[in-house]
């Protein structure tokens, strides 16, 4: 172990002593049936792996516990928006976006709920995993509308192109790539992405007319 860690780290390897001592302390050996640290003291090392995982198990707890719901509460469902088209790398990403309100009619183990779809949603199974929803808090004030939209089981749907807001060229070694920015149906200017012409002009020719 010493001898690698002088040929990785090599002026620097003292400075990994206490991790190779950590190392083998905590291996498991075959001769003894556990490590040399459980044998000594009778109990596993708490490791730093250890630490995060616990960290991580709190946060899921109270994440957990944040997000619980009870039968009638209304909520909305969120779905992931697909393009069609391949993105040429540059900045922009389409964000989730959330339909509903619905109704919770069930709730399915700790983590799970079963919705009240509407009929046009009927190819879409209707238990959704805690993660997947948000809650709504009815207000007489508040003006819903949902535009129609194909769902596939996976709850993605295609987003359709509104217009094209800048173009450019991009210059590669040996030829040029032109490009449009592209405004999203349900999404903000801040989320337009960058599209490759050519795609953008074979999918949607009207939205160059």
């Amino acid at each position: 172990m010493l001898r690698a860690c002088v040929l990785d780290f090599q002026g620097q390897w003292s400075k990994y002593l206490p991790l190779i001592e950590f190392s083998y302390n905590n291996s498991y050996q075959a001769t003894i049936g556990m490590a040399p640290y459980e044998a000594l003291y009778g109990r596993k090392c708490r490791s730093p792996v250890h630490w995060d995982e616990s960290r991580q198990k709190n946060y899921s707890d109270q994440r957990r516990r944040m997000l619980e719901f009870s039968v009638g509460d209304q909520v909305f469902l969120k779905v992931a928006p697909m393009k069609g088209v391949m993105r040429f790398g540059m900045k922009g990403k389409l964000s989730p976006r959330y339909i509903g309100p619905f109704h919770i009619i069930e709730r399915i183990g700790d983590v799970a709920y079963r919705l009240d779809l509407p009929a046009s949603m009927s190819q879409i199974h209707d238990v959704f995993h805690v993660s997947m929803l948000k809650k709504y808090v009815a207000n007489p004030s508040h003006i819903l509308t949902n535009e129609p939209i194909e769902l596939k089981t996976d709850l993605s749907y295609e987003e359709i192109p509104v217009k094209t807001l800048l173009r450019e060229v991009k210059k590669l070694r040996n030829k040029e790539i032109p490009l449009v920015k592209v405004l999203w149906r349900s999404q903000s200017i801040e989320e337009a992405t960058w599209e490759r012409e050519d795609k953008m002009r074979a999918k949607y020719p009207d939205l160059f007319r």
